[in-house]
């Protein structure tokens, strides 16, 4: 399958991957192509940035989550019918798991996609030195994919010094260089970059950065590079792999979905395989409505910042009893992360007050100074009822009284572990974020039960009549 791509990477975090690949974005948009956006690895934030640029769902790649064919297949069905597709990478170029591996870094994307990968070099404080340090990069491993370089807050004088410089002694693309655009930056937080919808006038920021960019990359230069991607091989076959994967309800059901500013951590890919499966997806706010939308078969609590929003959600306390009814009525609920503190009895706010919210999950859930059990788990289950392992990732500065022992956590290339999430009856509720396409018994579960309890409270109802 022919997919004109390219992958922006650098060496490290902060270099400047998010912005510049949003600008990029939006100028491949004003030249009316159309681009479709990646993310490498597990991250929510960034991907929700694309999204406002190209208009459509930016979508995720990881390898961890799905390995090479499965990730391939990913690429192929998301990026059929664009002109173009622009993936960008996470953290340093090589880091992977564990932080002595290569497994699911943006060299991994690109060696499991045949991807050319252009290394966005922060060239603040060198001149020289940038030889050296592209030097390092293609080197490391020979089978780099790096085809071009851009130079990031560099000062138009000395671009064409440093383009002469690395293209005579390195051999390699030199595609434009990007100077320091101050009005145009993204604020971060503790998880990440802040939202979309909290910048403003970010349309016009980055309608600004593309006018830039049009005038200080070879914006032609890197769609040549695009084009001398080879063929995507993919020979995936995921109903062959894992039947659940050709999992289908015997009817629609309906799944509530929580999302607005607390809960807006979401995989597009999930929402779709869970399309795929029978899913008829409601989206609903537990901030802004007091009632859960009608008919429900199923809840979905996806992580977010409820920490920020935690005076809203306490106030809401219609939302709250709603949610622990319907939970302990036999819904199926699959929450995690925020989600799963927004079920605890009480959750501690960034400004260290503790709210009351749903009580499902005795226990309280309460900041902490650093990150807690960050990066990619395994998630075995303690009593076997055949989910098998479950890839999955954390990213939390939050703990709890309560995580649950169901499952056990184990950290890849690590001796480290603990126990986690509570499975009680239809409940599914953790820190733990999941990748459905990484274990797709996980969704066919939740759709199955959610079908068990629509046929219930269809049976219910009859006997009320």
């Amino acid at each position: 399958m022919k997919i004109p791509r390219v992958l922006l990477a650098a060496g490290a975090s902060g270099s400047g991957k998010t912005l510049i690949t949003c600008g990029l974005l939006q100028a491949l948009v004003n030249r009316n192509l159309k681009t479709a956006s990646f993310k490498c690895g597990p991250d929510y934030i960034d991907p929700m940035f694309h999204s406002r640029v190209i208009g459509t769902k930016s979508r995720n790649l990881d390898t961890f989550f799905t390995g090479e064919d499965r990730t391939r297949y990913l690429l192929a069905k998301n990026a059929a019918g664009y002109d173009i597709a622009v993936m960008e990478g996470v953290m340093g170029y090589y880091d992977g798991v564990a932080g002595t591996t290569t497994k699911a870094s943006a060299y991994d994307l690109a060696s499991t996609t045949d991807t050319p990968v252009i290394l966005i070099v922060n060239s603040r404080g060198m001149s020289v030195s940038l030889a050296a340090y592209v030097k390092g990069f293609l080197e490391y491993k020979k089978d780099s994919h790096i085809r071009g370089v851009i130079f990031n807050q560099m000062s138009p004088m000395l671009y064409p010094r440093m383009k002469a410089l690395l293209e005579e002694e390195l051999s390699i693309k030199v595609l434009g260089y990007v100077p320091k655009v101050e009005d145009c930056v993204i604020e971060s937080r503790h998880l990440g970059l802040v939202l979309p919808e909290e910048i403003p006038e970010l349309k016009i920021r980055l309608q600004k950065l593309s006018e830039v960019l049009e005038k200080t990359l070879d914006i032609d230069g890197i769609l040549a590079l695009a084009e001398e991607a080879p063929e995507l091989e993919t020979s995936a076959d995921l109903k062959r792999e894992n039947p659940a994967f050709g999992y289908h309800t015997d009817e629609k059901v309906r799944i509530g979905v929580a999302d607005d500013e607390a809960f807006c951590f979401f995989y597009a890919d999930n929402f779709s395989l869970l399309e795929q499966m029978g899913a008829e997806l409601v989206h609903f706010s537990p901030v802004h409505e007091s009632k859960l939308p009608e008919e429900l078969d199923g809840l979905l609590l996806c992580g977010g910042y409820p920490e920020l929003n935690g005076e809203a959600l306490e106030n809401n306390q219609a939302m709250c009893s709603a949610v622990r009814e319907a939970i302990a009525g036999g819904m199926p609920c699959l929450a995690e992360c925020g989600g799963f503190m927004y079920l605890h009895q009480e959750m501690e706010t960034m400004d260290g007050k503790f709210r009351k919210l749903c009580g499902v999950i005795p226990g309280k859930a309460f900041r902490t100074p650093k990150l807690n059990r960050f990066g990619y788990i395994t998630l075995t289950e303690k009593e076997k009822t055949g989910l098998g392992e479950i890839p999955a990732h954390e990213f939390h500065y939050f703990d709890s009284t309560n995580c649950g022992e169901d499952f056990h956590a184990a950290k890849p290339a690590s001796k480290r572990g603990w126990d986690c999430i509570h499975k009680e009856g239809r409940l599914m509720a953790g820190f733990p974020h999941l990748y459905y396409y990484g274990n797709p018994e996980v969704p066919a579960r939740f759709l199955s039960n959610a079908q068990d309890y629509k046929k219930e409270r269809r049976q219910r109802k009859n006997a009320e009549i």
